[in-house]
């Protein structure tokens, strides 16, 4: 890729517009902020590491914000150069202007659904009383702040469906407060919680009160300390906060966390213990209507994942990947819990067990195939019941409920395929459209392949790859490739506008499922993690020569993307194979290896990354620290770092220290920007004006920094 500046005013509009090349002069150098070095050294076993940019990591500064505002002046002009940015924005703007609803859940005969008209920063929280009931808005979350910032993080329902719990973020932060909200006058309670955070909300069957998660109140630097000792508590509907009665915690355990789950019966409070983001959790369990009742370590080993699935009074139904690593059903008596006395229901597939409900009395049990989303229904016994005819191949979500429900609902969604919403009527397997969306562009024009590349040590990889039809394969179309690779996430197929309108300017976009996710079970992401981690980026490289050498693009034309891990594994690429690619979009990313556990929650990714104070991880991590590899005097490809002020999950010095850094390393004449998002965190909740911005200014980033062509404008 080569920094070059637009010369021709190219309009987006109907979808795809303009024509030609859209740049043919350069401009002068960028003139970086001056960024002071201090003098850090840190010793890691022996080994001494500078941190030259250590003082960017104390982001409350007038330093630091004097120098956010000077990179986000250098950032900003860079873009508002740009002539097509202005058409861009536009455009995705038009195509984010469609009615777009979730999965709705049902609760004593009432429907509970968010919807979003079209441009609403946040989706907006419904109610109907029946299926065919009128809907009326229960709580606009754009109502609680000026700019869109304030966001709905998460809900409960009374089993008499009369009260709502909710959670609501601010600008973007991790940190949350709960609401109590009277479904039928729409009128909050008195009841306030603050300081939760990585929490469920699960009421009691009665409606007195409801179970939560949350933290000791922070220093000063809320958006910065880590995070331990987390409690789980009982708030009693109408109490203040300070009578909220503690459930259960671990003093001796500062990192293990909590999660409170009471079953569909009333029953049991089912209570999950996990340490770190490693799926691999405890379980025990509280018998609600036992006075003074002790909690149950039902699992006591963190020896696997269980998912608590339903219960048959003391039958207790897990998802597992114990012997099973792409997972199975079993079922518990509590009663006698030893492990030879388990029963085995769903045994291990072919395919991975990604999630399972419990509906009409079946199992709805959601599998993985390369990627791709299919269901089966099981009876009780597991008996094989029918394979859900879906809509075709792509992504579902959804398929909750309850035993006695005779229905439930699923989303489907695709790389051109908006999610559609379908209720499925369990008894005759039929699935019925519940709400289809209408967005401004013609899915039939793309279309969606899926491939299997060879990595370096020769394991088979799938990428899905979509287009324009009629691509001409010359080795020069502009592409978006981009992965994730960790924590057991999978790639899946799923419908965005940005994907969109990089399609209708031309581009390709790709997605590989490398090892790292969760798209074959736990040995593929135990064969991207720890020690193995370096796996992850050789099948993100080959990911990358594989499209060259099939000739649908070339290096200067090949532009990579990645958020959070993902941000890591795009700019750890980059240093690896910096003549690979011709841009390079890391969004919020872990970037500094060696310091990623001294803030917020990030102590619990060392059960994915190592523990730089480990003395056989350190090597590991430093070896392809991004921040810790670059070199000076390389040509590095064009940049364009994308971070926000109130990131608490993975906080923004990441991004400043890498930015920094790569700015005094770079010796070609490609930009290195950084773009500092305000009242904004890790992606969550972000407005979708800001989203648009965002994507908007990417893409305008990459339309210059590659040289884009752009197919004329389409009659109509």
């Amino acid at each position: 890729m080569r920094y070059r500046t637009a010369m021709v005013i190219v309009a987006l509009s109907a979808g795809v517009s303009g024509c030609g090349r859209v740049s043919t002069t350069r401009t002068p150098a960028l003139v970086y902020p001056q960024t002071r070095t201090v003098d850090v050294v840190d010793d890691y076993h022996g080994i001494k590491v500078p941190d030259p940019y250590r003082w960017l990591e104390d982001l409350d500064s007038p330093e630091v914000q004097a120098w956010v505002e000077a990179q986000n002046r250098v950032t900003f002009a860079y873009l508002e150069s740009i002539p097509a940015r202005t058409a861009i924005r536009e455009r995705l703007t038009q195509l984010q202007d469609y009615e777009r609803f979730d999965v709705p859940t049902v609760t004593a005969g009432r429907y509970f659904f968010l919807r979003n008209s079209g441009l609403q920063n946040q989706s907006v929280l419904y109610v109907a009383d029946g299926l065919d009931g009128q809907p009326r808005v229960l709580l606009d979350p754009n109502t609680l702040s000026p700019d869109g910032t304030v966001a709905l993080a998460g809900t409960d329902v009374t089993a008499d469906g009369k009260l709502l719990a909710y959670a609501i973020a601010r600008a973007g932060s991790d940190w949350n407060e709960l609401y109590v909200r009277d479904v039928q006058t729409g009128q909050d309670l008195p009841d306030h919680i603050n300081w939760v955070k990585f929490s469920a909300i699960s009421w009691t069957h009665d409606g007195s009160g409801f179970f939560y998660s949350r933290y000791d109140e922070p220093d000063d630097k809320k958006l910065q300390s880590s995070n331990y000792y987390q409690k789980l508590y009982f708030h009693r509907l109408g109490t203040p906060q300070s009578d909220d009665r503690l459930v259960y915690d671990r003093p001796d355990r500062k990192e293990w966390m909590f999660t409170g789950q009471v079953t569909d019966d009333g029953r049991y409070l089912i209570i999950y213990v996990s340490e770190g983001t490693e799926p691999k959790n405890r379980v025990y369990y509280l018998d609600l209507r036992q006075d003074r009742a002790e909690v149950v370590r039902l699992l006591d080993e963190f020896d696997a994942e269980y998912a608590f699935i339903d219960n048959d009074g003391p039958i207790f139904w897990f998802r597992t990947d114990l012997d099973a690593p792409r997972r199975r059903v079993v079922a518990i008596d509590i009663r006698n819990p030893r492990r030879d006395h388990w029963k085995e229901l769903i045994p291990q597939a072919p395919e991975t067990l990604d999630s399972v409900s419990v509906v009409d009395d079946v199992f709805l049990a959601s599998y993985l195939k390369d990627a791709c989303s299919q269901v089966k229904v099981f009876d009780l016994g597991g008996r094989f019941v029918r394979e859900v005819t879906l809509p075709g191949i792509g992504n579902t979500w959804g398929f909750d409920g309850k035993r006695t429900d005779r229905e439930t609902f699923y989303g489907f969604t695709g790389y051109t395929t908006p999610g559609t919403i379908y209720r499925y009527v369990v008894k005759t397997g039929e699935s019925i459209v519940y709400k289809k969306p209408k967005v401004r562009f013609n899915p039939d024009d793309y279309q969606t392949r899926q491939v299997f590349y060879s990595s370096k040590d020769g394991t088979r990889v799938p990428m899905f790859i979509t287009h324009r039809k009629g691509l001409k394969l010359d080795g020069d179309a502009p592409t978006l490739l981009y992965g994730y690779g960790g924590f057991s996430i999978p790639n899946l197929p799923r419908f965005a506008i940005t994907r969109v309108a990089w399609m209708e300017m031309g581009g390709v976009y790709a997605e590989a499922c490398i090892r790292g996710g969760g798209e074959y079970g736990e040995d593929w992401h135990n064969a991207g993690r720890l020690k193995n981690k370096q796996k992850c980026f050789d099948d993100f490289i080959a990911a990358a020569e594989w499209l060259i050498a099939n000739n649908y693009t070339r290096p200067a034309r090949l532009a990579i993307h990645g958020g959070s891990n993902g941000g890591l594994l795009v700019a750890a690429c980059m240093t690896q194979r910096p003549e690979l690619f011709g841009a390079v979009l890391p969004a919020v990313g872990v970037l500094d290896m060696l310091r990623f556990s001294q803030y917020t929650i990030g102590w619990a990714w060392t059960s994915e990354y190592g523990r730089p104070d480990d003395p056989e991880m350190f090597p590991v991590l430093r070896a392809y620290s991004p921040l810790h590899n670059l070199k000076p005097g390389t040509h590095y490809p064009a940049t364009l770092l994308t971070t926000a002020d109130h990131d608490d999950r993975v906080v923004p010095s990441h991004s400043f220290k890498f930015a920094a850094a790569l700015q005094a390393a770079q010796a070609g004449p490609a930009p290195v920007l950084i773009r500092i998002e305000t009242r904004a965190g890790h992606g969550a909740g972000k407005p979708t004006s800001k989203r648009i911005e965002e994507a908007a200014d990417q893409l305008a980033f990459l339309v210059r920094v590659l040289d884009m062509r752009l197919p004329p404008k389409r009659p109509g």
